[in-house]
């Protein structure tokens, strides 16, 4: 069930340095990419089916096609570390593993694009990481892999490491820009249609550090062994986090389409002492809740999970079990909400933060029936009324928790 491919290296002694990343074939994709057009690379990527790992699952070949042919400004990559949702944990592995195989993608992605800058956004809290890429990126310039030219062909790239300031918020991509701007990390408003980001005028691909990470494999092999993994909606693989009341907590990449309760049984070993699965949340913390008769029939894919009322997220499982008191559960995703609203969106600013003083009220015991009318009234509030996605996110966390523990809410309020 395992499949290795962004995890081949993972296991390799001393494989963040570029000795041993070159020995276990990185930069092997430069000479096949260099042999194509643009285009072509793109084309490739596109027919393989990439979709992007950072939670919203978009065709990547469709992002890179948004950036136009003639600009009069230069074309940017930006690579999306800023890793701070709850739960999820699997790029850290990448960047301290094999950060070379994450500087090749980044090489094959900024030639198919035209960049000839890329910048890796890193969560400011990943110190250690960013002084891995920081050496793996010295060890690229001294080999000449980055700079004037890449692996000895006519194409320059430059790669630079930014460390974010600690902001939740700088994970969503418009507030990324912003941040990297110099400026306060606010999302901005969407485009009517489909175009490229921007990063000081310039077009731009912002793709999160995992999706980057896959293109060498798709140069190398071409894209139909990519999609020999996976399902037709869902190809290739994914790192799959897993953690919580589990037994063997980890990283693990796995084929899209695989049984969600042979990964919890098989790979993660069950739940810990011998308890019973109570809930799951299948990918990050802002995904809707599960409860554990509801994983029967679910794989690990963008379909299955949509289908079941959840969504693939970041991968990152966070598992629990049978005495797992889902108020207190809410209460503490509701602080970190309530702490990293940006409070651009007077909706979000307010509601976070009301729906967690009400939940404080609950498990005071001093709540009654009616605070959960208000919480729902804060929900409608929340979803659909604010620049990015994050208030909507809040609102369906609240109402799947509430809607299917229904008991234990009720459990905590006084009588009327």
């Amino acid at each position: 069930m395992i499949v290795k491919i962004v995890s081949k290296n993972f296991d390799k002694k001393n494989s963040h340095k570029l000795e041993i990343a070159v020995k276990h074939n990185r930069y092997s994709s430069l000479k096949k990419l260099f042999a194509m057009s643009p285009d072509d690379v793109t084309e490739e990527v596109c027919k393989s089916g990439l979709r992007g790992k950072g939670g919203g699952g978009a065709p990547t070949g469709d992002k890179w096609k948004l950036i136009p042919k003639n600009h009069d400004k230069p074309s940017y990559l930006v690579v999306n570390a800023d890793e701070s949702e709850p739960g999820t944990f699997k790029d850290r592995q990448i960047m301290e593993f094999d950060p070379h195989l994450l500087l090749e993608g980044i090489i094959d992605s900024s030639y198919a694009i035209g960049a000839n800058h890329a910048y890796i956004y890193i969560r400011g809290e990943y110190v250690f990481w960013a002084k891995r890429l920081n050496e793996a990126i010295e060890e690229a310039y001294a080999s000449g892999y980055l700079g004037e030219k890449v692996g000895g062909f006519d194409y320059k790239l430059d790669v630079t490491v930014h460390r974010g300031g600690g902001a939740y918020i700088c994970g969503e991509k418009s507030a990324l820009l912003e941040s990297l701007e110099g400026k306060r990390g606010h999302p901005r408003l969407k485009p009517q249609q489909k175009e490229p980001e921007w990063f000081f005028g310039g077009p731009t691909v912002v793709n999160n550090v995992e999706t980057i990470a896959s293109v060498p494999y798709i140069i190398n092999n071409g894209f139909e062994a990519y999609r020999a993994y996976g399902t037709k909606k869902s190809p290739g693989t994914m790192l799959f986090g897993i953690s919580g009341h589990i037994n063997n907590p980890g990283i693990y990449e796995l084929p899209f389409g695989t049984k969600m309760k042979d990964f919890l049984e098989e790979i993660g070993g069950g739940i810990k002492n011998g308890k019973k699965l109570k809930a799951l949340i299948p990918g990050g913390s802002s995904c809707h809740v599960l409860k554990a008769d509801e994983i029967e029939d679910i794989t690990l894919d963008y379909e299955s999970l949509r289908a079941h009322g959840s969504s693939m997220g970041t991968g990152g499982m966070i598992i629990m079990d049978e005495d797992t008191f889902m108020p207190e559960a809410m209460k503490n995703l509701f602080e970190f909400y309530h702490h990293e609203s940006c409070g651009q969106c007077t909706p979000c600013r307010e509601g976070c933060g009301w729906v967690d003083k009400i939940l404080g009220k609950l498990l005071s015991g001093k709540g009654s029936i009616k605070d959960f009318d208000t919480i729902l009234d804060a929900c409608d509030m929340l979803n659909g009324k604010t620049i990015c996605v994050f208030a909507p996110s809040v609102a369906f966390i609240a109402q799947s928790y509430i809607t299917k523990f229904k008991d234990e809410f009720h459990s905590l309020c006084k009588k009327d």
